[in-house]
């Protein structure tokens, strides 16, 4: 993702202007949107805030109240935006890059020069949501193009006196807090042994922090099986955005999720996440239980914090061959042989990523709030693949999944007048769906691709600005994407909403109109007057069952939420490249009233991430320059 604007640059230029919402020269306008801009135009002359829930002594209410408490303390409206630091500190910029210093480097393999893939055919993007092609075999080729196309270098960009790079997996402001890990058994001429490594991304080689006992993978998994771990740096994402990191870090770490996903896909490879286990279970098993102990202020300070910068464990992913069969897994079990391995042999010390610190005491209480325990139980990893609908695939311009993987880029500008066809609208709306082609039955199991990686049904649906889709009036839409939240949502949004099916719309997308007219504006002063969500064919605000969730599910749901908006983000990157165009993530926008001009109140159903898909308007002063080998600095 781009640099998302910073609030105090935003506030410098519309923090005392009134904005009329829509131009005077939209007649055609219905009375619904009116009212919709109206009510918006009321909600700019001041700032609205979701109630807290009520104190309580019990444990996991006190988390959700912290929660709750971050949630609307992180909100942007119109007359202020979430703390943050009044400009930015470039003399301690984080290094986006974690190094073990005195861990063995193992290199990967370098792809060849040429587009084409290692040694085998890759498979055409579109086809891998219809099947997965059949598994190959673990190596040191495959292991290196799993993470050559997820979670490597892509490019380095230079523009006078600047290089930075970019990656496959995206990221807020391009600082990349996710670092990931692999905890496998031996590979051929990789590693002779089972193995902790952390991946280094610059080198795309692995880091190797630790042996393991040899049968540790027999004992819990299929043969094949490895497992991919994510963990967050706080401080690489709130050096720049304050006290909204934290729901920055969660973005991507589902971008990440999915990056994986979609990779190991072409190589007949699924994806799960291990969710039964717990975050102590997480820190041992990759090995960043080694840093201090951070204690948390009472307030936001500055200083030299090296503590700060520790590894917050996110999630391991279980990679497992397609077609493997049922197998489970018992954490109670997995427990106790990971609680073992703080006694293994750690190499290597992480690097410091900056000189001095600004510790924003929110992100880490509410880290601690959503600390996950574990799940004693035995659970089924294996879900039976469910293919994508189709509408229009002669939308796709043939590119393999390498090339629409690799070739991903946010846009920093839209040109305002590339347009889509209904048909492929539709139909990257029908590759957003979790639960795929369901033949009658109804939206929520994740069992499509990427999704299928997640271990919980369904919580993120999506409200729609149509701006230059030809044959569909512009307008709100509303992408039900739980059909079991369809009657709940149609109470809890603003009555006037028709909720009609748009012509031509496929039985199985459960797309409804909600109110006909210009948009274009609307959307922009809801993505904090950024030009960007109503310059391209549609933008989207990604609505998540919030607090409901938190009190069913526990409070440890609260990032997740935002991991699932990143998985649906991923796929809204890849299907905008792969239909000739581009997208970009959106971060920054006014939280509430975009639930005003919904209708929503409370803290129910939470507007948690936006998005812009439309023809890319390309800035030809910076030079890309290869991924590999890259430039030896990095500016």
């Amino acid at each position: 993702m781009p640099p998302l604007l910073h609030p105090t640059r935003l506030a410098f230029s519309h923090h005392h202007r009134n904005h009329h919402l829509l131009p005077p020269s939209t007649t055609s306008t219905n009375k619904t949107t009116k009212k919709l801009a109206q009510k918006l135009l009321i909600i700019t002359m001041s700032t609205s805030a979701s109630p807290h829930s009520p104190p309580s002594h019990h444990h996991q209410q006190e988390q959700k109240d912290q929660i709750l408490k971050y949630h609307n303390q992180t909100k942007h409206n119109f007359n202020n935006y979430a703390r943050g630091p009044h400009g930015l500190d470039w003399a301690n910029q984080p290094n986006p890059f974690r190094r073990y210093i005195s861990s063995p480097l193992v290199p990967l393999q370098q792809p060849p020069n040429s587009s084409n893939t290692y040694s085998f055919h890759y498979p055409l993007y579109h086809t891998v949501f219809s099947s997965l092609p059949s598994p190959k075999p673990i190596s040191k080729t495959t292991i290196s193009q799993l993470f050559y196309d997820s979670l490597a270098l892509s490019a380095w960009k230079t523009t006078g006196f600047s290089t930075w790079s970019l990656r496959v997996n995206p990221s807020s402001g391009n600082l990349h807090p996710t670092e990931a890990y692999i905890i496998s058994p031996p590979i051929d001429s990789l590693v002779d042994h089972s193995f902790v490594a952390h991946y280094a991304p610059k080198e795309h080689s692995l880091e190797i922090r630790a042996e393991i006992p040899s049968g540790f993978f027999a004992k819990f998994f299929p043969k094949n099986c490895f497992l991919i771990g994510f963990s967050s740096i706080f401080w690489r994402e709130a050096w720049k955005y304050g006290e909204r990191a934290f729901r920055y870090c969660n973005h991507d770490v589902g971008h990440a999720i999915a990056a994986v996903s979609m990779a190991a896909a072409g190589l007949g490879w699924d994806v799960k996440v291990l969710d039964g286990l717990g975050y102590a279970e997480l820190e041992k098993l990759m090995g960043v239980d080694v840093f201090p102990e951070f204690k948390i202020p009472s307030r936001p300070v500055k200083g030299k914090m090296p503590e700060i910068e520790f590894e917050h464990p996110d999630c391991v992913l279980v990679v497992f061959p397609s077609g493997i069969g049922e197998f489970d897994v018992d954490y109670r079990k997995l427990s106790a042989a990971i609680s073992e391995f703080p006694k293994l042999k750690w190499k290597g010390e992480p690097n410091l990523i900056s000189k001095e610190h600004v510790c924003w005491d929110i992100i880490y209480r509410t880290a601690e709030a959503t600390k996950k325990p574990l799940k004693m139980l035995n659970e089924s990893i294996v879900d039976t693949f469910r293919r994508s609908g189709v509408i229009s695939e002669s939308s796709y311009k043939g590119f393999s999944l390498r090339e629409i993987i690799r070739k991903r880029r946010s846009a920093v500008d839209m040109d305002g007048s590339t347009t889509m066809t209904k048909e492929t609208f539709y139909q990257i709306l029908l590759h957003c769906m979790p639960s795929g082609s369901t033949s009658g039955e109804k939206q929520g199991k994740q069992l499509a691709l990427p999704f299928r990686a997640l271990s919980w049904d369904c919580e993120v649906h999506a409200a729609l600005f149509v701006h230059r889709v030809v044959g569909l009036p512009k307008g709100l839409y509303f992408l039900v994407r739980n059909e079991e939240y369809f009657d709940d949502l149609r109470k809890a949004t603003m009555s006037e909403f028709t909720w009609g099916k748009p012509d031509g719309c496929p039985d199985d997308l459960p797309l409804y109109e909600l109110a006909s007219g210009d948009c274009t504006e609307l959307s922009k002063r809801l993505s904090c007057h950024q030009d960007i969500a109503s310059d391209g064919c549609f933008s989207l605000g990604m609505v998540a069952h919030v607090e409901p969730t938190l009190s069913d599910k526990g409070p440890w749901m609260y990032p997740r939420l935002f991991w699932e908006t990143g998985v649906l983000g991923q796929v809204l990157y890849l299907e905008a490249h792969a239909v000739g165009i581009s997208a970009t993530g959106i971060g920054c926008f006014f939280d509430d009233p975009v639930h005003e001009v919904l209708g929503l109140r409370g803290s129910k159903y939470q507007s948690l991430y936006h998005f812009t898909v439309g023809g890319p308007v390309v800035d030809k002063r910076i030079m890309s320059l290869p991924a590999y080998p890259g430039p030896s600095i990095n500016a």
